[in-house]
C-alpha cells in the first residue's frame, strides 16, 4: 500500500509517497521487510531508541513525535528509511492502520465508562444476534464470535490489533460489533479510525490513577469518545441520572448530535417501575412505542442500568424498539460478572464478580445483599503497581455491606502482598486477613450456612494470580468449586 494513502494529509518529501507499506507495527521487535515503524514515548520505554534496530530489520519508514524527527534520521542515517513527524504521532499511526486494514462491520457501538463497559458490550452483542445479525463484541473478554468463540483479552487493543480483528470480522461476516472503550484506549489515539455508529457513556468513579494524574484528566479521556472519535451523524446514549453524564450531554449539545436518553430521568428509554421477580427482576420501561413490561434475568440494580445501555445502543444502530425489549428478557450475563459459582449442600451460595474498584464493588455487594436471607460476606484484595489509594476504599465499601471481609491477596504484582493487604484492612477494621487466596475462598466457603451468600470478588473470569513477573494459574470458579467439595455436604 503506497505510503502517500496511509500518510493521507502528512507533508511528505520524494520519494517517499511512492514507498510501498507492507505492514505496520510499533513493536520494534515485529518488524519485517516493508514495514512503517512507529516510535512512540511510553511511560517506561522509548520507541525512539529502537529506530535503528526497526532499519536493520527492513522498516523503509519510521513514524515518531516532530521534535525528535532529527535525532531519528541520524539513528538511521545509514539506511533508506523515511522518517516522518507528527504532534499526534500515536493518532496518525490509528489512521494509518485503519486505512490499511480497511474494512469493518458495517454497525460499531462503543461504550466507555469506569464499571459497566464489559457488560454492555456483551449484552448489545447478544441483542444484535436476536434481531438476527452476526455479531461481536470486542473488549475485556476478548473478542467474542457469533459463534460464541472468545479470545484475547486487553480492553481496547492497540490500534493495528484493533483494526485488523474488525477486518477479519468484516470478512468473516460480521455486520454488526460493539466494543468497549477503556481510558487508557481513548487517551493514546487507539479507536481513532473506527468508524462509530453510537456511543455511550455508563458512569465514572475512581479508577486508574496511577496513570490519570486527576479525576478530570480521567474524565477527559473518556469525554474523548464523544467529542472527538463519534461523528456528528452519530448518537449518544446516556442515563442523564449519572454523575458527569451533564459533560456528555454538554458536548453532545455543543456539537448538535443527537441523542438518547435513558434510566429514570431518561426521555426515550424511561424506566417507570422496578422490582425482584424471581431470580431476576421486572422492569417498566416507557418508550416512543408505548410501555413495556420486561422480566430483566439479572440481579442487581447496576445491571439494570447496564441493559438499559445496551437496550438504547441497540436502538441507536437501527434495531427496533419491540425487538430490543423481547431480547432483553433472555440476556446472559458477562462471565465473571455476579456469576452464580456454586451452593454448597447447605444452602449457601458462592458468587464470583470481577469487581475490583470501589464502586463496582459497592454495586455488586449491595446487589446481593437482599438475595441473602443469612449473612453476606465477601473475599477482596487489591492489585500491586496500582493505585494505592483505592484500596482503603475497597475496604470501605466492602465493610459498608458485608458481616464479615476476608481481605486476602489480588495481584500484588511486585508490591509486598502484606502491605497491600493492610491498607484494605484500613479501610475495614476487624476483617479477617488470610493472604492465600485459595485459603481465604476456603475459609469463606466454610462459614457459610443455609440462606448465606459468599461474594469472591476482584479476579471474575481472570485465569491467572500476577505475583511478581509470573502469572500463576489460578480461578475463583475452580478455587470455589474444590472449596466445595470438600466440605463433603454435597
Amino acid at each position: 500500500m503506497d505510503l502517500s494513502y496511509l500518510a493521507a494529509g502528512m507533508d511528505l518529501p520524494d520519494p517517499a509517497p511512492d514507498l510501498q507499506i507492507k505492514g505496520l507495527t510499533a513493536d520494534s521487535r515485529k518488524v519485517q521487510p516493508g514495514y512503517l515503524f512507529a516510535a512512540f514515548k511510553g511511560a517506561s520505554t522509548d520507541g525512539t531508541q529502537f529506530a535503528a534496530d526497526s532499519a536493520a530489520a527492513g522498516a523503509v519508514a519510521i513514524l515518531c513525535a516532530s521534535d525528535v524527527v532529527e535525532s531519528v534520521r541520524q539513528a538511521v542515517s545509514n539506511a533508506r528509511v523515511q522518517v516522518l513527524g507528527s504532534q499526534e504521532p500515536r493518532q496518525v499511526f490509528a489512521k494509518m492502520a485503519a486505512r490499511f486494514y480497511g474494512a469493518q462491520p458495517d454497525t460499531i457501538v462503543a461504550v466507555t465508562g469506569t464499571a459497566g463497559k464489559t457488560s454492555v458490550a456483551h449484552f448489545v452483542r447478544q441483542i444484535f444476534q436476536a434481531a438476527g445479525h452476526p455479531a461481536a463484541s470486542l473488549g475485556t473478554l476478548g473478542t467474542i464470535r457469533p459463534d460464541g468463540s472468545s479470545y484475547g483479552g486487553l480492553t481496547t487493543p492497540d490500534p493495528v490489533a484493533l483494526q485488523k480483528e474488525l477486518s477479519e470480522l468484516q470478512h468473516e461476516g460480521v455486520d454488526h460489533a460493539a466494543l468497549e472503550a477503556s481510558s487508557h484506549g481513548l487517551d493514546q489515539y487507539r479507536l481513532d479510525g473506527v468508524r462509530l455508529t453510537a456511543a455511550a457513556f455508563t458512569n465514572l468513579g475512581r479508577d486508574h490513577m496511577d496513570y490519570h494524574p486527576t479525576i478530570e484528566d480521567y474524565l477527559q479521556a473518556k469525554l474523548r469518545l464523544f467529542s472527538e472519535l463519534l461523528p456528528a451523524s452519530g448518537t449518544v446514549v446516556v442515563d442523564p441520572g449519572e454523575k458527569y453524564a451533564d459533560r456528555v450531554l454538554q458536548i453532545a449539545g455543543q456539537r448538535g448530535v443527537r441523542v438518547l436518553t435513558v434510566g429514570e430521568t431518561g426521555k426515550d428509554l424511561k424506566l417507570t417501575g422496578l422490582r425482584p421477580e424471581g431470580g431476576g427482576q421486572l422492569l417498566t420501561i416507557e418508550t416512543e412505542r408505548g410501555e413495556y413490561k420486561v422480566i430483566l434475568p439479572l440481579i442487581g440494580r447496576f445491571q439494570v442500568s447496564n441493559a438499559m445501555i445496551a437496550a438504547g445502543l441497540s436502538i441507536a444502530a437501527g434495531i427496533g424498539v419491540g425487538t430490543v425489549m423481547r431480547a432483553l428478557e433472555n440476556l446472559k450475563g458477562a462471565p465473571g460478572r455476579l456469576e452464580l459459582a456454586g451452593k454448597t449442600g447447605s444452602g449457601g451460595m458462592v458468587f464470583v464478580d470481577y469487581a475490583h474498584k470501589p464502586d463496582a464493588l459497592d454495586k455488586a455487594l449491595a446487589a446481593l445483599k437482599p438475595f441473602a436471607r443469612g449473612h453476606l460476606s465477601v473475599v477482596i484484595g487489591a492489585g500491586g503497581d496500582r493505585d494505592p489509594g483505592k484500596r482503603p476504599l475497597m475496604g470501605e465499601a466492602a465493610a459498608r455491606h458485608a458481616d464479615l471481609v476476608i481481605v486476602t491477596d489480588d495481584n500484588p504484582r511486585s508490591e509486598d502482598p502484606a502491605s497491600i493487604r493492610k491498607a484494605v484492612v484500613g479501610g475495614a477494621p476487624g476483617a479477617l486477613e488470610i493472604g492465600d487466596r485459595y485459603e481465604a475462598i476456603a475459609e469463606g466457603v466454610r462459614r457459610l450456612h443455609s440462606g448465606d451468600i459468599l461474594c469472591v470478588a476482584g479476579k471474575g473470569h481472570e485465569t491467572g494470580q500476577i505475583v511478581g513477573d509470573t502469572v500463576i494459574p489460578f480461578s475463583d470458579h475452580e478455587a470455589v468449586t474444590r472449596a466445595i467439595s470438600q466440605l463433603g455436604d454435597t
